[in-house]
């Protein structure tokens, strides 16, 4: 299994950037549960943006409401973070993550390897 992050770059402050993340496998994904991303820039803890259920009951951390949101498409085990008025604060390494992913190798949580998003002028 792996998870595929694109969409990260420079944009200026008050900018948007839309990131993907697309859960593959060899063989079929069964089901996802919690799809979510997480941010960490340099220095500072790994940390929640946003997340979404199975049942798309959505989650935001208190600094991007507002800005930003997040969807899935299911059948493409596929989640999106549309990231509206960037602010310099939001530069950091994001990272996308599948909770209890259920595929022909069992049951586990995932991780992608991170897009590099900064907001500069």
């Amino acid at each position: 299994v792996q998870l595929v992050e694109s969409g990260g770059g420079l944009v200026q402050p008050g900018g948007s950037l839309t990131l993907s993340c697309a859960a593959t496998a060899n063989g079929k994904i069964f089901s996802v549960n919690t799809m979510g991303w997480y941010r960490q820039s340099p220095g500072n803890q790994r940390e929640l943006v946003a997340d979404i259920s199975s049942r798309d009951i959505t989650n935001y951390a208190d600094a991007v409401k507002g800005r930003f949101t997040i969807s899935r498409d299911n059948a493409k085990n596929t989640v999106y973070l549309q990231m509206n008025n960037l602010k310099p604060e939001d530069t950091a390494v994001y990272y996308c993550n599948a909770g209890r992913l259920r595929s022909i190798v069992g049951t586990a949580d995932y991780w992608g390897q991170g897009t590099q998003v900064t907001v500069s002028s």
